[in-house]
């Protein structure tokens, strides 16, 4: 073998060994990722890079690991080398986590424009419909904003503080902080110490005395987000899948989150047993209690999940069993993250999502449920809510004052627990808005003191308001979507109705609702153009045609006609004084029969007309001499009329 060919020979064996093992490297970087284990997979993915290693799938899994522990920073980092390469196959879900990174970096400009190609590849999504339904967000944001007082809590640690919990006066929440164990119970997801459940008594003064742990409840695996009865004998809380009392994972290597219940018996919390819905192939995690406790709420990617994780609910009958768990629909849930829901005592859910139009990462949301089918999101706005994670909110209905977690920027933790005063309400009742005006059908006359009336399509009526002075109308209509329909009324016109389709709670303007005039029977004796408000049929001096002019009367005096089809009328036609008066009542006969000639050709029964001339014996005003008057008064002599005789 010569020299050549041995440096070939060696170079493919040294490409061939490079290869296997960058595919080794990937594999395990793949296996890390998807066992939930993205802190080593993000250290595996980072060395592959650093080699120059640049493939599709490597800068998918760093972006969306970075974005799975709220680094959003890294994540729009990666995110944006994915975008970069030729040729890649994108699917649309990074388009939208690449827009939720740079919201979160506070790029709006740049989601926006990541978001709008989002929505174009994923139009059938809800969080796509969302976002296309409300491109004002921002706006909303804003105006819902300023509602609260908040401050950060001295309880809070340099590592991971969230998920608070009322507990009589104490404050019971979830933290990572050191308990001695760090160094053995470290979490690959984010590399971060296990979490434990620490508890906290409110004083006088409001602060909070020194957390202890909750020994009866914890062990060595994640316990978090607990709810107590208001009797404080009942827990439900979090905890990884375990066995005796130990970290377990499934066939994948993913240990799954949850449920569990405990009672408490002389002061430890026994009876730890897990809810007979959790699963060991999916999640279930961080409930919370309707206010007559029969109902918990939870977070899942159980199935029938649209998005990451949904919320769900469960009834929880006398004898202390459960229902069926049932999803709260794609309304509130979407292709994203809803998670840590909380429920006031006036049924008020709180929860944090992003596939809600917000301001990144995760944000705060709220809704009534007292309705399922009539749901009103709204994003609790600043200072709640910021650019980073902002969830496990909870409040007080009664003293206004509550606590939540969040990421931002400024705390201790990579979490920090924030309380909170609540100044102003937040306004869960819908408001959409229609407005529109109600013109006259024929001239598109506004019309005042019109009566409109909203109607659902079960024939409900929501809403009614009356015109303004300009036609014009404003009232509020229904959130949920579907058709409805407007009903205006107004003296002297026939009733008129117009239907639309409403979605999204989007608010509605332009509306436009025209009516008819309602039509009387003229009585005998009458005069049709004067009382159908029309100009006189007019003639040309010693002419007896019909003048182009005349069309719109002839045509109103036709339509009425045709409208009241035993109705007869006699055309009684004048003349002017500027002839004789033999020569004036001929003229007159002659005008007579080409108006009634016109009209038979229109499609009036010659039966029901009669014609007539009266010459100049039936003036219209006081022309008796030619000289008198100017032409144009001479003209109001020359005339047609349309009489009612039966």
């Amino acid at each position: 073998m010569t020299t050549k060919q041995t440096y070939i020979c060696c170079l493919a064996v040294l490409i061939s060994t490079i290869g296997i093992a960058q595919d080794r490297k990937s594999e395990k970087a793949q296996k890390e990722f998807e066992s939930y284990s993205y802190a080593p997979a993000i250290e595996s993915y980072e060395v592959l890079v650093e080699k120059g290693y640049s493939q599709e799938a490597i800068y998918k899994n760093l972006g969306d690991a970075h974005y799975q522990n709220a680094n959003y920073e890294e994540a729009a980092n990666w995110f944006k080398k994915l975008f970069e390469l030729n040729d890649a196959t994108i699917e649309a879900e990074y388009l939208y986590l690449y827009a939720q990174s740079l919201k979160s970096n506070k790029n709006y400009e740049a989601a926006a424009l990541w978001m709008d190609r989002y929505e174009a590849a994923k139009t059938t999504e809800v969080r796509a419909r969302k976002s296309m339904a409300s491109p004002d967000y921002l706006e909303k944001i804003e105006k819902s904003s300023g509602r609260y007082d908040i401050k950060s809590l001295a309880i809070n640690s340099t590592a991971s503080d969230f998920a608070p919990a009322f507990k009589d006066k104490d404050l019971v929440f979830s933290t990572a902080r050191d308990s001695g164990t760090v160094g053995r119970y470290i979490h690959t997801w984010n590399n971060k110490p296990f979490t434990n459940l620490y508890t906290s008594t409110q004083t006088t003064e409001g602060s909070f005395d020194t957390p202890t742990k909750l020994n009866s409840l914890n062990k060595r695996t994640h316990e978090t987000s607990a709810v107590f009865t208001k009797d404080g004998s009942t827990v439900y809380f979090t905890r990884n899948n375990s066995k005796n009392g130990k970290f377990s994972r499934d066939e994948k290597g993913v240990s799954r989150l949850k449920i569990y219940r405990a009672n408490l018996e002389n002061g430890a919390w026994t009876n730890i047993t897990e809810l007979p819905f959790n699963g060991d192939d999916y999640s279930t995690a961080h409930p919370t209690l309707s206010p007559d406790e029969r109902k918990l709420y939870f977070a899942s990617d159980m199935p029938g999940t649209h998005g990451a994780s949904d919320i769900f609910v469960v009834d929880i009958a006398n004898d202390g069993s459960f229902g069926t768990p049932q999803n709260l629909g794609n309304v509130i849930n979407t292709e994203g993250r809803e998670t840590f829901p909380f429920v006031t005592e006036s049924n008020e859910l709180y929860f944090a999502s992003d596939g809600h139009p917000g301001l990144g990462g995760l944000d705060v949301f709220a809704t009534k449920i007292d309705d399922l089918d009539n749901l009103y999101i709204v994003n609790t706005g600043r200072p709640v809510n910021s650019e980073k994670d902002d969830f496990s909110f909870i409040i007080n209905s009664e003293t206004k004052k509550g606590f939540f977690a969040s990421n931002r920027v400024g705390g201790q933790g990579s979490d920090d627990i924030y309380g909170f005063t609540e100044n102003e309400p937040i306004d869960l009742i819908c408001n959409t808005a229609l407005s529109g005006f109600v013109k006259d059908q024929k001239d598109g006359t506004p019309l005042p003191n019109a009566n409109v009336i909203l109607v659902s399509a079960d024939g409900t009526t929501l809403t009614e308001v009356i015109s303004d002075a300009d036609g014009a109308f404003n009232m509020d209509g229904d959130c949920r979507d579907g058709d409805y329909k407007l009903i205006a009324t107004a003296e002297g016109y026939n009733r008129s109705e117009i239907g639309f389709t409403a979605t999204d709670a989007k608010d509605i303007e332009g509306l436009e609702i025209l009516l008819s005039k309602i039509i009387q029977e003229a009585p005998v004796g009458t005069d049709l153009a004067r009382f159908l408000n029309l100009n006189p049929v007019y003639f040309d001096l010693d002419k007896s045609n019909i003048r182009p002019d005349a069309a719109v009367t002839l045509t109103a005096v036709i339509n009425y006609l045709n409208e009241f089809p035993d109705m007869k009328v006699q055309v009684q036609s004048h003349t002017d004084v500027r002839a004789s008066t033999w020569y004036n009542n001929k003229l007159s006969e002659r005008r007579a029969k080409s108006t009634v000639a016109y009209l038979i050709a229109n499609g009036i029964a010659e039966s029901r007309l009669k014609g007539k001339g009266f010459g100049e014996s039936q003036l219209a005003n006081d022309c008796t001499t030619a000289e008198k008057c100017t032409d144009e008064e001479h003209e109001k002599n020359r005339r047609s009329e349309f009489i009612v005789i039966e």
